[in-house]
């Protein structure tokens, strides 16, 4: 019997390459910890799990651009309906608590910005005590009075961990434009490094051994590649078609292959997903 995957939600922050030289964009990407449990190693977008509050009824309230109904709309295969919500505001949630980047809004539309040293100590601690589980998202979000822009998400893929393996994801990815005025800080526990990388550089420092990806990542950055403004990128995501894709493990030549659902088969590149221990 194979595993449940477990919905989850990352996000490619984006934005303007900073070599005024060359038009081109950056994405965020960050290094999981070297001990953690899946891909471990390995370099990623911001993300995680959705908790039970990201979609429980009180969380609306926050929310702006999409709604409960319109979020279902969009997701029509999410586990349960009432879920999905969920999926943009856990993509908030976990690019802030990961890297301390937050796409939310003040009361008068502006957007947060975390540029005084007043405002970067009182968010740092927020960040501390949500990770402690010792404040609940909708509380920060109350004391700052702020909202949350859902529709700054845009839905971009979905990718499904293959069955064999134990831990297993029902991953969302949205395309987000960066905010400004705010620097990223990754975790140090969960996330070890960040890079804000040109996504055609990225390919190629994989393509080189440099750093390791597994193939959602490898996909995702090979399509938003395409486009050399965030304007552009995040254009083409409000028409996207995103089909669900579970690829499958095959052993091919002695050796575990990635293979996607229309047959193409990832010799160069095995799956690195986080094994059962072998004997």
């Amino acid at each position: 019997m194979y595993a449940t995957p477990t919905d989850a939600a990352t996000v490619m922050l984006l934005r303007p390459y900073q070599n005024a030289t060359v038009t081109d964009i950056e994405v965020l990407m960050v290094l999981r910890n070297r001990r953690s449990r899946f891909v471990p190693g390995y370099h990623v977008y911001p993300g995680g799990i959705l908790d039970a509050e990201d979609y429980e009824p009180r969380i609306e309230r926050f929310c702006r651009g999409i709604d409960r109904a319109r979020a279902s709309e969009i997701l029509p295969d999410m586990s349960r309906p009432e879920k999905a919500l969920g999926a943009w505001v856990a993509g908030i949630r976990e690019s802030f608590e990961e890297v301390g980047m937050l796409i939310a809004l003040r009361r008068d539309g502006s957007p947060v910005a975390i540029r005084s040293e007043a405002e970067r100590v009182r968010f740092c601690g927020y960040r501390r005590a949500l990770s402690k589980g010792e404040m609940k998202f909708h509380e920060m979000l109350e004391k700052e009075d702020l909202i949350l822009p859902l529709d700054r998400l845009l839905y971009f893929s979905h990718w499904i961990t293959p069955e064999p393996l134990p831990l297993r994801y029902d991953v969302r990815f949205f395309a987000a434009e960066a905010p400004t005025d705010q620097a990223v800080i990754h975790d140090g526990v969960e996330l070890t490094e960040h890079l804000w990388l040109r996504p055609s550089v990225a390919l190629e420092e994989y393509e080189k051994g440099r750093i390791n990806m597994v193939l959602p990542q490898i996909m995702t950055l090979a399509d938003v590649s395409r486009f050399k403004t965030v304007e552009e990128a995040l254009a083409a995501a409000r028409n996207r078609q995103v089909p669900a894709v579970l690829t499958k493990i095959r052993r091919i030549g002695g050796a575990d292959v990635e293979v996607m659902p229309d047959g193409t088969a990832y010799e160069r590149r095995p799956p690195v997903y986080s094994w059962p221990d072998k004997k």
